[in-house]
């Protein structure tokens, strides 16, 4: 008879059949919810998991590799992201300390960080025998017990080779959404999938609990193999400017009697940046507001001429600007008004929302999963319906005219990102729970 875990098949089999007969319904809503009959069940057949937090490790690892998904030099949140596990790598492995992108790009690698660590070329969700013989022995080159990987779900036919190879935990680290939730049969036949998977990652952290969510309710992900640790921003170099600063209205040519609405981020579609060229139109044009002016920054190869036809023989043409991708956002944000995010997909707890509001802006963001977590709403700044530019409008509007709540606002930002979102408290976290794998 075939065996589960130990347990005849049969067992598990009854147990689902009577859990599809009972037709317990999971409730999510975003908040904590009950232990209800499909995690027993998942406890019943994870008998032989345990939560070994209880342990100590002092002991550094060996050597560390970490998995990029992405080819270097992707810039973004993915820069920032490189430094921090760099700096947890040093903490746990010492100078043993490799990273591995799709593609490499050597001119790139002049910071102080990259020449003190070994780069090479392997592509994740690979299939090639011949690439990952390679990785193995790599992996046994340079002792390498530890793998940190960027959004590396289950299933990845390396991880069995890294095994074999040594490697005794293999973390994922996820900066976006693992699925959509899911409930009833289709979330159980989803944990008794992930459970029966001989190679996988060890343990999931993740930025949000919205995120976290998706894993355990979506894609069935244990509970006792999930974290999170939130990022976390340079204060210093992100902080409110008390000086007049005329930095971004000299740079980008704005007139000074306007406020600067901020963003910076990618341009597709999910992002909104749509949304906020109908927000303008509507202050500019329909509102006959005067005194705004959006920044928008990240906008590579032309990606902003989409916009720019919406804003052909507007009011609001004149008040919207694309600056590009940039390197002095610290310059620029200290003389902005607000920070707007009005994406309209899934959207993560984003480190441009961090870097806004360490400045002291207050936010705008659509209430969407991860991104609502970047506020307090109603206290560092406001949620919106998740493509609603009128309710955005709105918003802009109030703050534009009461400029106390905005100040207000502005030094709650700045004290909520102090005391829980600094690169300190970032760095420790994911350190603190990577150790705690070995005890």
């Amino acid at each position: 008879m075939s065996r589960f875990f130990g347990c005849p098949l049969y067992y598990v089999l009854y147990i689902v059949c009577l859990y599809c007969f009972l037709q317990d319904r999971i409730q999510f809503a975003g908040k904590k919810s009950e232990y209800r009959l499909v995690d027993q069940i998942t406890a019943i057949i994870n008998l032989r998991s345990f939560d070994k937090s209880v342990y100590t490790i002092m002991t550094p690892y060996n050597g560390i590799l970490v998995i990029f998904h992405c080819h270097e030099d992707t810039g973004y949140a993915i820069k920032t992201l490189e430094d921090r596990f760099y700096q947890v790598a040093k903490l746990l492995a010492g100078t043993n300390i490799h990273f591995s992108f799709t593609e490499l790009d050597d001119t790139t690698r002049q910071n102080s960080n990259k020449k003190s660590i070994s780069v090479l070329k392997f592509n994740p969700c690979t299939t090639d025998k011949k690439e990952l013989l390679e990785l193995s022995q790599y992996i046994q080159k340079y002792n390498i017990d530890c793998v940190l990987g960027f959004d590396q779900p289950p299933g990845r036919l390396y991880y069995k080779y890294i095994r074999k190879a040594g490697v005794k935990y293999i973390v994922s680290y996820w900066g976006a959404s693992m699925s959509s939730i899911n409930s009833g049969a289709k979330l159980l036949l989803k944990r008794i999938e992930i459970l029966l998977r001989r190679y996988s990652p060890d343990h999931y952290i993740f930025e949000s609990k919205a995120m976290q969510d998706s894993a355990i309710y979506g894609r069935g992900i244990p509970a006792n193999k999930t974290s999170i640790t939130y990022l976390g921003v340079d204060t210093d170099k992100y902080k409110p400017d008390s000086d007049d600063n005329l930095y971004p209205y000299i740079t980008f040519k704005i007139p000074e009697n306007r406020k600067i609405l901020f963003y910076s981020g990618h341009m597709e579609r999910r992002k909104g940046v749509d949304i906020l060229i109908k927000a303008a139109i509507e202050l500019a044009d329909k509102r006959n507001i005067k005194n705004f002016h959006f920044l928008i920054l990240g906008n590579k190869n032309g990606e902003e001429s989409i916009y720019n036809e919406m804003l052909k023989s507007t009011a609001a043409a004149d008040h919207v600007t694309f600056g590009g991708y940039r390197e002095d956002i610290p310059s620029i944000l200290p003389a902005c008004y607000l920070g707007v995010i009005a994406s309209t997909g899934w959207d993560s707890f984003t480190m441009s929302s961090l870097e806004m509001a360490s400045a002291g802006l207050p936010l705008l963001v659509s209430a969407l999963q991860g991104l609502r977590e970047t506020v307090s709403d109603g206290i560092t700044g406001f949620c919106f319906k998740p493509g609603n530019h009128i309710e955005l409008a709105d918003k802009i509007e109030m703050l534009l005219t009461n400029e106390n709540i905005c100040k207000k606002m502005s030094l709650k930002s700045r004290e909520r990102i102090c005391s829980g979102f600094t690169i300190d408290n970032q760095v420790n976290s994911l350190t603190q729970t990577i150790r705690a794998l070995d005890r």
